[in-house]
């Protein structure tokens, strides 16, 4: 009935579809396996995509060639960039979703994806023979064959909802749980653990009084994320977001359902996520403070269905109401579905290589929450990366890795593989060491041609990077040959208050002043407009940061210069670290289970000291 396959992917989320698309665009035969073909690439908690560092995520994803980018811009109902008055390296765009119109986009690019074959059953049980997967049993009892095997399973692994003091089997609200594989790769000897994460109730947007809220609108310049000519949203036609907050009122209320709060109680064991907490949470961490804001989002274009972000909550349905008719605008609100957390198994990711293939299991991937992350940006990315190397492994080629100067998706990879997390994971741009690198507006300059090169990125998509590449060099080139005379640019330089020239300047050196812009520049300077000819407005700013930030840029770039010696000194896989006695007992003990790829590895695994490298490098003939 079924043929043997090149990739198995298990699980249709965010991981599973990014992992499917690119194995199946690289060449290979893929399976996706899914309990419900209606809630492939579901968006289970906030429709949204990107924000802090998440954005900069979706536009990597997009550059190498993966569909995030292309089904977020198609779907969105507003979009806004966050972070615009903060440098460049922390800008990040952010979209909200029309939920339905964002899973059957995804729908149909993966039916219109060759390669691509899809089953619906639960994956039930992996074959294993001789430390090499081979495939997977469903709860049908079909055994499908594999060279190679994704599991992407999401909150599924035994999950289990919590409702104040009800408490039941599920991998989502409405949905069944996944058993078996847990406790299989338990057996294997893989080591497991609990974590949870929680989502707010959603409600009638008709019963809603937005005149008490603040009104939160898109940008009236549309970016969007994928470098692709893609058609976005109308700045005009964008649907509004609104905020709101809570007040002690709602906090007194909320307290009352803590006594029967699973949390509180003891009944969730696993770890919720610091930077996304629920409101009793934070009416807890943060007694201190009178309100806390609340984001109010539709759920699409043509939907009454709101989404209360920020009023993630376990409590009780009835103290959940009660709480939320105090808060301005929600006074006679009316529930479609209360608020949950949802606890669930995860594999720490220090069980992993640097490919997010298991080192127990050759051809095994795991992608997504199964590592530990949260976000559905997180678990995109790394199906791509699992699905990228699934595909290279089964036809013999080198693995293929990002560094952490190459992509922020290289940062994630590295942080989870080398430090491992006991809580949910969530990518903030202060973990990444070279963000003026990595900025999502560059995204396609930095990895683009690394997409092309692995046959991910089309033709087209390599082109339009060459093209912008090309046309940013000979703007600067322009730029530094146009001369700014005093009676032609000190119009506009006093208009914005910068200093007057006194003689002629270089339009290049006079972008480097704060205030200017290169957009007002040819705007106010006819010349120079004519001189540039026509650029289109991304370019435009690509210019203008590269100009502005090329002192902050060369010195990231010395920075991972000196890095990249460390980065370069592979260790051997199967290296005894127990013979180096000159060592901590906690390093070896850290270095012989995580075995790093390299030295750089290496130093970032927490309780490997500074000495402890030296230790090494000097056994290397370093």
């Amino acid at each position: 009935m079924f043929p043997e396959y090149d990739v198995i992917v298990v699980g249709a989320g965010h991981a599973g579809c990014e992992a499917a698309a690119a194995a199946a665009n690289m060449g290979s035969k893929v399976l996706l396996v899914t309990m419900n073909m209606q809630t492939i690439a579901q968006m289970s908690c906030n429709p949204a995509m990107g924000g802090i560092a998440k954005g900069q995520i979706v536009r990597e994803i997009d550059a190498l060639g993966g569909y995030s980018g292309i089904v977020s811009d198609k779907s969105t109902i507003q979009f806004r960039m966050l972070n615009r008055s903060k440098g460049p390296g922390m800008w990040s765009p952010r979209s909200q979703n029309d939920r339905m119109l964002f899973a059957a986009t995804w729908r149909t690019m993966l039916e219109q994806t060759p390669n691509v074959d899809f089953w619906q059953d639960m994956a039930s049980g992996l074959i294993v023979s001789r430390g090499t997967i081979t495939g997977i049993v469903t709860s049908m009892g079909q055994r499908i064959t594999g060279k190679s095997v994704i599991l992407t399973n999401g909150t599924f692994l035994n999950g289990v909802i919590h409702i104040g003091e009800k408490q039941f089997g599920g991998g989502r609200m409405g949905e069944n749980r996944a058993t078996g594989i847990t406790e299989q790769l338990v057996e294997l000897g893989f080591e497991s653990a609990r974590l949870k994460t929680g989502t707010p109730p959603r409600v009638d947007g008709r019963s809603l009084d937005y005149s008490k809220m603040e009104i939160q609108e898109g940008d009236e310049e549309i970016v969007g994320f994928s470098y692709l000519p893609i058609e976005k949203v109308q700045p005009k036609k964008q649907r509004h977001c609104w905020i709101t907050y809570t007040g002690q009122e709602v906090h007194d209320i909320l307290k009352t359902g803590f006594e029967k709060s699973p949390m509180y109680q003891g009944r969730i064991k696993g770890s919720g996520p610091r930077y996304c907490p629920s409101i009793e949470d934070k009416i807890s961490r943060f007694a201190d403070k009178e309100r806390h804001q609340l984001f109010v989002e539709p759920e699409g274009w043509d939907t009454v269905e709101i989404y209360v972000n920020g009023f993630s909550t376990s409590l009780p349905e009835d103290v959940q109401y009660k709480a939320l008719t105090k808060v301005p605008g929600f006074e006679n609100c009316r529930f479609f579905r209360p608020g949950y957390a949802i606890e669930y198994d995860y594999f720490p990711p220090t069980q992993l290589k640097s490919t997010l293939e298991t080192k127990l299991i050759r051809n095994l991937f795991f992608a997504g929450q199964i590592n530990g992350t949260t976000g559905y940006e997180e678990a995109a990315c790394q199906g791509l990366i699992a699905g990228i190397n699934a595909h290279r492994n089964v036809h013999e080629e080198e693995p293929f890795i990002l560094n952490r100067n190459d992509a922020y998706i290289g940062v994630l990879v590295d942080d989870l593989i080398s430090k491992g997390t006991d809580e949910p994971y969530r990518m903030f741009t202060s973990r990444a060491e070279f963000r003026t690198l990595l900025r999502q507006d560059n995204a396609d300059l930095r990895l683009t041609p690394i997409g092309y090169k692995l046959g991910l990125a089309k033709e087209d998509r390599y082109q339009l990077a060459k093209e912008k590449e090309a046309q940013v060099e000979a703007i600067k080139n322009k730029l530094a040959d146009f001369h700014a005379e005093p009676d032609v640019f000190n119009g506009y330089l006093e208009g914005i208050g910068s200093s007057l020239l006194n003689e002629r300047s270089r339009a290049l050196k006079l972008l480097l002043r704060p205030g200017v812009t290169l957009k007002d520049m040819i705007q106010a300077v006819p010349a120079l407009k004519e001189q540039l000819g026509a650029v289109d407005v991304l370019t435009i700013e690509q210019v203008e940061i590269q100009v502005k930030y090329e002192v902050y840029i060369k010195k990231e770039q010395e920075m991972v210069a000196k890095m990249s010696a460390l980065e370069n000194l592979n260790l051997p896989e199967n290296f005894n670290y127990e013979q180096l006695t000159a060592m901590s007992i906690e390093a070896r003990q850290k270095l012989s289970k995580i075995k790093p790829r390299t030295i750089g590895q290496a130093s970032r695994i927490s309780g490997v000291n500074p000495s402890d490298i030296q230790i090494l490098l000097i056994f290397m003939g370093r």
